[in-house]
C-alpha cells in the first residue's frame, strides 16, 4: 500500500505570485515511512532547517508534551500548558535513518542552554528529542553520550529525551512559514541571533 505524501525537497518551486512552494507529492510504501520528532525552539526555524536534510518528505510544526488537548499558539506561547514547540518529521528510511536525523539535529540548536532557545526564552521553547520506540530511545540517548563524551562543549548537555505523547498541528499559517513569509523569516532569524550563536558552537558544522 502507497501512502502519498507531499515531498519537501531541497530545492523548492517558484509560484506565480513569487512565493515559495514545496514540491509536488509523490508515492512511498509506508513500510519505507519512518517518523521523528525534534523540538530546536522556533518550530519556523527546526522546519526550515529539516526541510534541508536529504530524505525528509514532510515537516509539521506543532506542539507535544502537555496537559491540555488540543491546544492553540496562543495558549502554548504563554508557557501554561507544559507543550514544546516542536516539528514532526516523516522521512524515506531508504534515503537516511533516525541515527542521520539525529546528526543533524544537533548542529540547528544550542544544546547546553536550558532556558530555551537563543532568544525564545521559556519551557516551550526548550530543546528536546521525542522518541517513539524503544530503537529510537537507545539511540537518541547513544547520540546525546557520544556529543557529551566528545568534550565539544563545557556544559552539559541540557537537551532532554522523553518519551513522545500525542502531537497538535500548529495553525494552518504556522506551516511552511519560512516559505510564505520568507522576509519576516529571514528578519526573525536574524534578529533572534540563532546562526550567529549556531555559528559560535558549530562553526561550518550548522
Amino acid at each position: 500500500m502507497l501512502a502519498i505524501i507531499a515531498v519537501l525537497a531541497t530545492a523548492c518551486q517558484q509560484s506565480g505570485n513569487g512565493t515559495l512552494q514545496k514540491s509536488i507529492a509523490r508515492s512511498i510504501p509506508e513500510e519505507n515511512l519512518g517518523i521523528a520528532i525534534f523540538a530546536g525552539g522556533c518550530f519556523w526555524c527546526t522546519e526550515s532547517d529539516f526541510d534541508k536534510v536529504p530524505g525528509v518528505i514532510s515537516t509539521t510544526s506543532g506542539f507535544i508534551g502537555g496537559t491540555v488537548a488540543n491546544p492553540t499558539y496562543k495558549q502554548v506561547v504563554v508557557g501554561n500548558t507544559g507543550h514544546i514547540e516542536a516539528v514532526r518529521i516523516e522521512y524515506d528510511m531508504t534515503i537516511t535513518t533516525y541515527a542521520a536525523l539525529l546528526e543533524a539535529f544537533w548542529p540547528t540548536i544550542d544544546p547546553v542552554f536550558k532556558g530555551g532557545q537563543f532568544c525564545d526564552i521559556g519551557p516551550q521553547y526548550r530543546s528536546a528529542i521525542f522518541y517513539l520506540s524503544p530503537e529510537q530511545q537507545a539511540l537518541a540517548e547513544a547520540s546525546k553520550a557520544a556529543l557529551e563524551a566528545s568534550g565539544r562543549f563545557e556544559q552539559p548537555i541540557a537537551t532532554e529525551i522523553l518519551p513522545a505523547t500525542q502531537f497538535y498541528s500548529a495553525e494552518e499559517y504556522h506551516q511552511d512559514y519560512y516559505l510564505k513569509n520568507p522576509l519576516r523569516y529571514t528578519f526573525y532569524r536574524s534578529n533572534c541571533g540563532r546562526d550567529d550563536r549556531l555559528q559560535q558552537l558549530w562553526g561550518d558544522e550548522h
